[in-house]
C-alpha cells in the first residue's frame, strides 16, 4: 500500500526537475571528504540512503567503487538517476522503499550515507525504527556518514516539518553503538540562493 510519505516524495520528483529542489548538490564535496575519512574503497559496500537524483553514485563509480546501493522511496527520483548514469546504472544496486520497511540485508553495508532522511523523521518510533535498521545492515566497524539541518536551520523543508540537530541530541538518537568521530556546520546554498545550514557527521560502529 503507497503511504503518504510515498505518495509525497513520488509527486515532487515528478513535478520539478531534480535540479531545481532546495537540497540539490552539482558535486557533493562534504560527502565525499566524510566517506574518504571513513575509508572509503574501491572494494567498500556503500548504501546511500535517500540517495534519489543524488550525483553521489555518480561521483562513486568514477572512484571505481564496486558495490554501491542507492535507496529512495521514490521510484521517480531512482529513474532520473538511472537516466542519468546510462550503462553505468547497470553496476548500481537500487532500491525503490521506505528505509523504515526495506528489506535490508544484514551486516551488509561498510558505510551507510544520508543526507535526506533522517531530519524528516519527526516521530519517535521512526526514529527509533531507522536505527534499528542501520544497526542491522551495517557491518561491525562500519561507518555512517549522517547530514542533518543544523539547530539553525529550516524548521521545514519540501512543505514537512523536520527535526534540527546538534551533535549531542544526534547522539542521544544513535545511541552507544555509534561513536561520533566528527562533526562539521555547513552553510548549504540552494539553487534559488538561500542559504541553509547543516549539520554533518561521522560515526562509528564499535565491534559488537
Amino acid at each position: 500500500m503507497t503511504t503518504d510519505r510515498e505518495r509525497h516524495w513520488e509527486q515532487l520528483y515528478r513535478s520539478q526537475p531534480a535540479e531545481s529542489v532546495s537540497w540539490f548538490e552539482a558535486a557533493p564535496t562534504m560527502s565525499l571528504a566524510l566517506l574518504d575519512r571513513a575509508g572509503l574503497e574501491p572494494q567498500s559496500s556503500v548504501i546511500d540512503v535517500g540517495g534519489g537524483a543524488s550525483r553521489l553514485v555518480d561521483r562513486l563509480l568514477v572512484r571505481g567503487v564496486q558495490h554501491v546501493t542507492v535507496l529512495d522511496i521514490a521510484p521517480a527520483a531512482l529513474d532520473l538517476a538511472r537516466a542519468r548514469l546510462g550503462d553505468g546504472a547497470a553496476s548500481v544496486t537500487w532500491m525503490a522503499a521506505d528505509v523504515l520497511t526495506a528489506s535490508l540485508p544484514p551486516a551488509a553495508y561498510d558505510l551507510w550515507h544520508d543526507r535526506a532522511v533522517f531530519h524528516f523523521l519527526t516521530a519517535a518510533a521512526d526514529r527509533a525504527r531507522y536505527v534499528a535498521q542501520l544497526t542491522h545492515s551495517l557491518r561491525p566497524n562500519g561507518s555512517v556518514i549522517l547530514a542533518t539541518f543544523a539547530e539553525d536551520g529550516p524548521p521545514r523543508c519540501s512543505g514537512l516539518d523536520v527535526v534540527r540537530y546538534a551533535p549531542d541530541s544526534l547522539a542521544r538518537e544513535l545511541g552507544p553503538v555509534f561513536e561520533l568521530c566528527e562533526s562539521l556546520r555547513i552553510a548549504h546554498s540552494t539553487p534559488r540562493g538561500a542559504t541553509q545550514s547543516f549539520l554533518y557527521t561521522r560515526w562509528a560502529r564499535a565491534t559488537q
